[in-house]
């Protein structure tokens, strides 16, 4: 029986046709494993992973590995992006019982969930063999079997428990957090650690806001220099922009190549607010490119944002990224092709496989003379005409709530920027103009699409497909970071009703994922009962639940003056702050958000008659403290809590700058709003 063909999962939908008698993830699916008495096998993994593809050619594709399966499991596929708390739990025991953990994931479960043996990739002829003897210990040595899963049970429950040490998030300990970032600094390749190596994007975030508030030459200097590494790596698209997952190199050379919403998302904060900070061109142009293929690659027209690329193209990793010398001069001609293979390293021998090389930018093009820019943005168009005729890979069009938040703010960032920079006399001023107008539909669009698809009944719903909202409800991370994203976009707009479905997700919040002590779960207290209920706290691919709460529930405490929501935020980054004192890595969202209450955060009120052109919403904007919220606008403005009671001085627009509510005398002259806010 075909069970995932109606799933809103692209993951899902790839094995609809297996020979696998695949469950998705249902009560339906572990009462039919007591019913016959057998394990369940739980596979969780994503559309855009290479290893998830590889098993399913190898084994789940095999008509002999099915049968196996199906005469001795009830086989339970899920999509880990739809269900992170499912994901979280499993990959949880994995750890506990491998020391490691990866996807696709492999799990042996009794009928009640309770996993008993766990693992990842497996070649075929392991994975038949661990299935003909996990099938024998079911019927041979059950007991041993349940007290091994009892075991892992209580590991879990051990490692997902709320509670534990808290401590203030005070300035030493922010500080401690960015001189141990500083002691673990890659100098020669930008980033941390060796390989494989993610982009660092929280990190840098925490490290611009630390840099801001203390002056910290350091914490600039190694954003700077990632930043530009990643930029000229690899792992930066250099044709049409957007990053890839990670470099499996530490020097940001060999990417894998699969595109996620939430990297880019996370490094388009980044690289505008370093553009923002020191108006630096490359971080400008990156900015520029990363914010154009969210809306040309991932918007998807009506929607919201696709969730990701895909690794592969035809199963093959970088088919339609890598190049040779020979292709580049068939693409360019015999002087260009030389050109681009000595600006983006393309040599005889190879970066990659098969004598391939994935483009790198070998030098600094942005200060270039204007020859040298014009001649490489004519070749880097003319390869990019010649790409788009290979294969391409596929797209995991899911609209994902938190996700979709993440790109939502990043968007509402890089417009705010883009109107404080570019003038009609910049050469990429079109360009740029372009760039602005397509974001702000796609940001808008996506913002339309969870208020009314992803909301359903007041509860947040975790993703969605062709305009159809999926059956899993959202979880922390999820009402996050959409709050947050609504802040943002409040602040972009002057909409109150932006603000009011913020405060609306954060009640939510509030109300069914809190925990003793000022924690949270991951999922809601009505949410379905897993053998644990996670409550992870620590930063990882995305933010944790808890970090993007807290964001949220600054941001709206700040733009509406209601205490309670930052009292709920100071008590969580309590829970929070023993991480970011001990392994700031994993906690550079929580560290963000820390530096945005030790600097205030600023709440900045620009009463005016034209927002989006008055000199005091830009200098307000240009030299905002660490997250800090500025709203403009007409005084009084329904909706617009930071707007009520702020009048205009003699018929001038006045900027009223406030911590905490304490407010300074309004100031009229651009000035005067500089001197207040430094």
């Amino acid at each position: 029986m075909n069970r995932l063909v109606d799933a809103t999962s692209p993951y899902l939908l790839q094995h609809a046709g297996n020979p696998v008698d695949w469950w998705p993830w249902s009560d339906a699916a572990f009462a039919e494993a007591k019913r016959r008495d057998v394990p369940v096998l739980i596979s969780v993994g994503y559309s855009s992973c290479h290893w998830c593809h590889v098993m399913a050619h190898e084994s789940f594709e095999n008509e002999q590995v099915g049968a196996l399966m199906n005469d001795n499991f009830v086989s339970i596929k899920v999509d880990r992006e739809e269900r992170p708390d499912v994901d979280a739990v499993y990959m949880t025991a994995t750890q506990a019982m491998t020391g490691q953990g990866g996807w696709p994931m492999t799990v042996f479960a009794t009928p009640d969930g309770t996993p008993f043996f766990c693992g990842t990739y497996f070649p075929r002829p392991n994975f038949v063999q661990l299935l003909q003897s996990v099938t024998t210990a079911w019927r041979e040595q059950r007991e041993a079997v349940v007290r091994q899963g009892a075991a892992v049970v209580e590991a879990i429950g051990g490692a997902q428990a709320v509670g534990g040490p808290t401590a203030p998030l005070d300035a030493p300990l922010l500080d401690a957090a960015a001189a141990k970032l500083a002691s673990e600094y890659d100098a020669t390749n930008g980033g941390f650690g060796g390989a494989p190596k993610f982009p660092p994007h929280m990190n840098l975030l925490f490290l611009l806001r630390h840099h801001q508030r203390t002056g910290d030459p350091t914490s600039l200097e190694i954003t700077r220099h990632t930043a530009e590494a990643m930029a000229r790596g690899g792992i930066y698209d250099q044709l049409a922009g957007g990053f890839a997952r990670y470099s499996v190199d530490a020097h940001w050379t060999v990417p894998h190549f699969e595109k996620m919403l939430y990297d880019n998302a996370l490094l388009l904060r980044v690289y505008t607010q370093l553009w923002r900070l020191t108006g630096d061109p490359l971080a400008r142009r990156v900015a520029r490119d990363t914010v154009r293929f969210l809306a040309d690659e991932l918007h998807r027209p009506g929607e919201g944002f696709a969730s990701a690329l895909d690794a592969d193209t035809e199963g093959v990793e970088g088919l339609t990224y890598a190049w040779t010398p020979a292709q580049l001069v068939e693409a360019l001609g015999e002087e260009d092709g030389r050109f681009a293979a000595d600006l983006f390293t393309v040599t005889d021998e190879g970066t990659f496989e098969h004598g391939m090389s994935v483009l790198r930018l070998a030098r600094d093009v942005d200060d270039a003379a204007p020859e040298v820019r014009a001649r490489w943005q004519q070749v880097v168009g003319r390869l990019l005409n010649a790409r788009d005729t290979r294969p391409q890979p596929a797209r995991d069009d899911k609209v994902v709530a938190a996700w979709n938040g993440l790109a939502i703010t990043a968007i509402a960032e890089f417009q705010q920027v883009a109107a404080l920079y570019v003038s009609p006399q910049d050469e990429d001023a079109n360009l740029m103009d372009g760039v602005t107008i397509v974001a702000d539909g796609a940001m808008r669009q996506a913002a339309e699409h969870l208020a009314a698809v992803h909301l359903v009944d007041g509860r947040l719903r975790r993703v969605s497909r062709d305009g159809r909202v999926g059956e899993p409800a959202g979880v922390l991370e999820d009402y996050g970071c959409v709050a947050e994203a609504f802040c943002a976009l409040h602040q972009l707009t002057g909409e109150g009703r932006w603000l009011t479905l913020a405060g609306e997700l954060l009640d939510t919040a509030l109300a069914h994922f809190a925990a003793p002590g000022g924690t949270f779960y991951d999922t809601a207290d009505d949410a379905e009962r897993l053998v644990a209920r996670p409550a992870d706290p620590t930063d990882n691919a995305t933010p944790s639940g808890r970090s993007a709460l807290i964001a949220g529930l600054v941001a709206y405490a700040a733009l509406t003056g209601e205490t309670r929501y930052r009292e709920a935020a100071e008590a969580a980054l309590a829970t929070v702050a023993p991480i970011v004192g001990q392994h700031p890595r994993f906690a550079g969202y929580s560290a963000m958000v820390g530096e945005a209450l030790l600097s205030g955060p600023y709440e900045i009120a620009v009463a005016t008659d034209d927002p989006a052109g008055d000199p005091l919403v830009a200098a307000a904007r240009r030299h905002a403290p660490p997250g800090a919220v500025v709203v403009a606008g007409r005084p009084d403005q329904p909706g617009v809590p930071l707007l009520a009671d702020r009048a205009l001085v003699d018929g001038r627009s006045a900027a009223y700058v406030c911590r905490g509510f304490v407010c300074q005398r309004p100031v009229t002259s651009v000035e005067e709003l500089i001197a207040e806010l430094g």
